[in-house]
């Protein structure tokens, strides 16, 4: 396969950046798409130019690290899908392929396709701890917890944190994120002793990082490449309501 890349590259976050243009040849279509990147960057190293820059760890699809916009789409043109998952074939020779980084004012430009998304995990460690016994493991059947809510909540846990729902959002709200890590911990037992303060404090925090409000335009689910649904945004403002009252 032979490509023609448009890759957006920006030295650092003060640099206004610019679209560059690359070929890709002799691409094999069982690549996957970070593979393809790999050989590109093989190639400037060579002749002695800048390689592309982009994150990448496990290329599993857990980890979350990776991610970028492929042709206007986040993680690309397969649903439920992570840029590292991505495969050359489903792409055709002499395709013209347009990459550039997360787009929010809270994930600034580090380099090339690279982003800040540190205040994903500002989020998170506003939330806080979860009240729990020291000492040895308990019996696991000792707190009871009903199936849908187990399945519920191992659903939102699914979120590896990559960004695609802020990236494909117009307002560049982390809402399904953060309804995500509000849920897995709401849904259990062991989240219940926090669970309103976290819920103030997390949402407190989103606004903080300069994340725009959610306007259910849908955008996040259709990119999330775990699938997380909507459905969790509206147990999280449910929670936010309620926790007025709690204090």
């Amino acid at each position: 396969m032979r490509l023609t890349l448009k890759v957006w590259r920006q030295k650092n976050p003060s640099d206004a950046g610019r679209f560059e243009t690359y070929e890709a040849s002799d691409i094999n279509e069982h690549m996957s798409f970070l593979e393809m990147l790999d050989v590109v960057n093989e190639d400037l190293i060579r002749k002695g130019q800048d390689p592309i820059v982009f994150d990448s760890d496990c290329r599993e699809g857990i980890c979350g690290t990776c991610g970028f916009v492929i042709n206007g789409v986040a993680h690309g043109p397969n649903r439920a899908t992570t840029v590292c998952q991505l495969h050359m074939r489903f792409f055709k020779d002499g395709d013209t392929v347009v990459l550039e980084p997360w787009r929010a004012a809270a994930f600034p430009v580090l380099k090339d396709l690279t982003v800040d998304r540190a205040a994903l995990d500002r989020i998170v460690q506003a939330g806080g701890f979860i009240s729990t016994n020291a000492g040895s493991a308990p019996e696991a059947n000792s707190l009871p917890v009903p199936k849908d809510y187990a399945d519920r909540a191992f659903d939102a846990a699914t979120c590896i944190g990559c960004g695609a729902c802020v990236a494909a959002c117009p307002n560049a709200s982390a809402m399904l994120f953060m309804s995500a890590k509000v849920a897995h911990l709401g849904l259990l037992p062991q989240g219940q002793p926090e669970r309103w303060r976290r819920v103030r404090n997390m949402a407190a925090r989103h606004d903080a990082e300069g994340f725009g409000h959610c306007s259910n335009h849908g955008e996040c689910e259709a990119v999330c490449p775990k699938g997380i649904g909507l459905n969790f945004i509206s147990l999280m403002n449910a929670d936010l309501r309620t926790s007025v009252f709690r204090g």
